[in-house]
């Protein structure tokens, strides 16, 4: 929940016209800064620090390394859920829920088709109350006892199911599970160990969808150490490690390659759960990525989309900014970069480079150089992301202005209290009054946003460091928020 003083600063800001392209470039106080540069050399040795802190009418406090580039890891959610709220209504406007319908095959029997639109929020879990894959299989049950083949169909966007510059070995993860317009249960596989008795494996318990080689043992005490280990696009999850016997249930969640193919199966589950003959195969259906996938190709063409045939049941669209409080709060990659594909569907055929000209388009309104920033995902996975603070502040700046600036500032996690942000900045002057999106990708940590000072003015600032050593992100995230906090007691 967003304190008085923070609804305050933001309403502040909105009554404000700052562009940061255009702020003052003074340097800090001598003091300030010298105070902030001590408090940054604390961190590992190595480590490369960019810092911006502005007013809210663009007079620069702090600056070091203002035009730098780094990579800035989930601070890219920063930018595309910009995009999205900037493009909300049409958004929202033209947003469908997931659909099936029924096919005749030669034979006379017939077929399931699952048609995916980007829902990011799909379940087929036990206590799914809304958005449910339940209440389409309640619809194909109603209408016929018998189907042959079952496909998950995720042509509503072209089959770019990981972003380039994405590390190959986060496939396997959570965290960089595949990316499809038919999304279901985050498209995670969701895998519970119990220990065993010392020296013998845990029980596992999970969805067949992956054959699992448990070599996990269990050895004494609390402590687990479970190394999961899945090639791209097989269906062999093997894990080994231990589990300590005092340990108690975990619950892990690896990635799926085909979320489409997923769907599908897991469909197949609930129609036999309601007496439904399945006698064929499972099947994904995909729109590979062509030439006219990429706006520079079309030179100025509209995209031209399939024409989706009737369906015989739909569910209802969910609320995309509902679903933004999600993104930026626990920083959800998959969501992020399905919000990226519906926003380039508007104007184009829902591709990343389709993406990427929005982004350019919005960004360009907002004051940004295109020397400021480069995304090849949505999400901040990509190492081939790259955002200067200035960008970062002057994206923030333009937030500060619009009419849903509000809106999309309340989707930030708040320092101490919530989201990414909850366990940090804790007992010190900013708890409750820092609001900003993190970022942790190899090496990167980034944090950027607004916050209030002692005295009660409200600054913006991006605070991104690169290049830690192994092993040394928690010191210079440490590091980072020592001076933010030396920061707002000194102002």
């Amino acid at each position: 929940m967003t304190t008085s003083i923070g609804r305050f600063a933001l309403a502040s800001a909105l009554a404000l016209s700052l562009t940061a392209a255009n702020a003052q470039t003074s340097p800090a106080p001598k003091p300030l800064l010298t105070m902030v540069e001590q408090k940054l050399a604390e961190g590992p040795t190595g480590s490369r620090f960019g810092l911006l802190v502005t007013t809210l009418d663009g007079e620069v406090l702090v600056s070091i390394a203002p035009d730098q580039r780094f990579i800035p890891a989930s601070n890219t959610k920063m930018f595309t859920t910009a995009i999205a709220y900037a493009e909300l209504p049409l958004l929202q406007r033209n947003a469908k829920g997931t659909g099936v319908r029924l096919e005749t095959g030669a034979d006379g029997v017939v077929n399931v088709v699952l048609h995916g639109r980007g829902d990011a929020l799909l379940s087929s879990a036990d206590d799914c109350k809304t958005d449910c894959l339940q209440t389409l299989a309640d619809a194909v049950a109603a209408k016929t006892r018998h189907v042959r083949h079952i496909f998950g169909d995720d042509s509503w966007f072209p089959d770019e199911r990981w972003s380039p510059g994405m590390s190959w070995n986060n496939i396997q993860s959570r965290y960089g599970t595949g990316v499809s317009a038919l999304t279901l249960d985050d498209n995670e596989l969701v895998v519970k160990l119990t220990p065993g008795a010392l020296g013998a494996a845990p029980s596992v318990r999970a969805p067949s969808y992956y054959e699992i080689d448990n070599e996990v043992m269990t050895v004494p005490g609390k402590a687990e150490d479970i190394v999961a280990d899945r090639m791209p696009n097989r269906m062999t999850l093997r894990l080994t490690g231990t589990i300590g016997v005092e340990a108690g249930p975990m619950t892990l969640r690896y990635g799926i390659d085909d979320p489409a193919l997923y769907a599908a199966w897991r469909f197949g589950e609930l129609l036999r759960a309601r007496g439904v003959q399945v006698d064929g195969d499972l099947g994904a259906r995909h729109r590979l990525l062509a030439a006219a996938d990429d706006p520079a190709n079309r030179k100025g063409a509209p995209a031209t989309l399939p024409v989706e045939p009737a369906m015989l049941a739909e569910l209802p669209a969910p609320s995309l900014a509902e679903n933004m409080v999600r993104i930026n709060k626990e920083s959800q990659n998959l969501h992020t970069e399905l919000m990226l594909r519906r926003v380039s569907r508007q104007t184009g055929s829902g591709s990343i480079a389709d993406g990427q000209a929005v982004m350019h388009r919005v960004m360009t309104q907002a004051g940004l150089p295109e020397t400021g920033y480069f995304f090849a995902d949505g999400s901040g996975m990509s190492s081939y992301n790259r955002i200067t603070p200035r960008a970062a502040v002057g994206l923030l700046s333009w937030i500060a202005r619009q009419p849903w600036g509000m809106a999309w500032r309340e989707t930030l996690p708040i320092a101490g209290r919530d989201g990414t942000l909850q366990n940090r900045f804790k007992g010190t002057i900013l708890e409750g009054k820092l609001f900003a999106k993190t970022g942790s990708l190899n090496a990167s940590r980034a944090v950027s946003g607004y916050l209030t000072t002692r005295s009660g003015r409200t600054l913006i600032f991006s605070a991104l460091a690169n290049d830690m050593p192994d092993g040394t992100d928690a010191q210079a995230t440490a590091a980072v928020d020592r001076a933010l906090v030396a920061i707002a007691e000194a102002l």
